[in-house]
């Protein structure tokens, strides 16, 4: 059976992905003041990064409309699978399942799975990545993919550390989390994500040590870690990313790790020197 993975594009592919028929990212809009960009590939991370740095106000996304998704659920693939932000983050989970809403309207009832993945970033990597991986065996039936990628979305764990979570507060993102330290103390909180809402772990003084504790966290908090993969993303920071990687496997060894620069939302959200892991 064919199948096709549709991902809004906070999702950080693989390059191997980017031009492959099975996969299509749908952009979501960044405003930086006047500054309006799609995130695409064409999303330059220098250029943004800049006009952040340079606006005194917080720069703001918006989610697809669900004419877009619609369009993107035209396909002659036998099944289909759509993967969104966290619904707790952003619109673009409601507007996907609109979506498929006016799809079925107008070709009746198909098979289009939207997922929210409660997540973001290599959140949606991980479910993306999993579909595939169910798809190709070629043994299981739509339904059967469907429930085992419910039950892979509540085992995974994401964490983050950032410079700045001005982005997050100032968007209203972090109702979940009651008090947090000023980055100009050098304290840096250790976040997670939990069914979607952004809640914090710790906190410890300087940014080597907050990965630090991450990893720790990863750790203590995941189970068969070995037979896992983890995916690391980092907004223009590659080198805090080799370092989480080389925490990582002073630890223990899992199936996978790759890392990816963050693409434009997770770059909006995450700042200049954000850092990003799902397990």
């Amino acid at each position: 059976m064919s199948y096709k993975i549709i991902v809004d594009s906070c999702c950080e592919l693989p390059k191997l992905f980017h031009n492959d028929a099975r996969f299509e990212r749908v952009p979501l809009t960044l405003e930086v003041g006047d500054y309006q960009v799609q995130d695409d590939d064409s999303f330059d991370q220098k250029e943004f990064l800049k006009k952040v740095a340079e606006y005194p106000k917080c720069p703001r996304s918006s989610c697809p409309s669900p004419q877009r998704f619609a369009e993107a659920y035209e396909t002659d693939s036998d099944h289909v699978y759509c993967i969104t932000l966290s619904s707790h983050l952003s619109g673009s989970y409601n507007s996907a399942v609109l979506g498929k809403n006016l799809f079925e309207e107008e070709h009746g009832e198909s098979a289009v799975y939207v997922c929210d993945s409660e997540s973001a970033s290599m959140g949606e990597t991980q479910l993306a990545m999993k579909i595939m991986e169910l798809e190709d065996l070629g043994t299981l039936t739509f339904a059967q993919i469907v429930t085992e990628i419910e039950t892979f979305r509540s085992s995974l764990h994401t964490y983050f550390v950032l410079d700045n979570l001005d982005t997050l507060r100032k968007n209203g993102r972090l109702s979940g989390v009651k008090a947090f330290i000023a980055s100009t103390l050098s304290i840096k909180p250790v976040m997670a994500g939990e069914h979607g809402i952004i809640v914090q772990k710790g906190q410890a003084v300087g940014i080597k040590k907050a990965l630090a504790k991450m990893v720790d966290l990863m750790v203590s908090e995941g189970k068969n870690l070995e037979q896992k993969k983890l995916y690391i993303s980092h907004c223009n920071c590659p080198d805090r990313a080799e370092y989480v990687k080389n925490l990582v496997l002073a630890k223990y060894h899992p199936i996978q790790i790759e890392i990816l620069d963050t693409a434009g939302i997770s770059s909006m959200y995450s700042n200049d020197g954000g850092i990003i892991a799902v397990i």
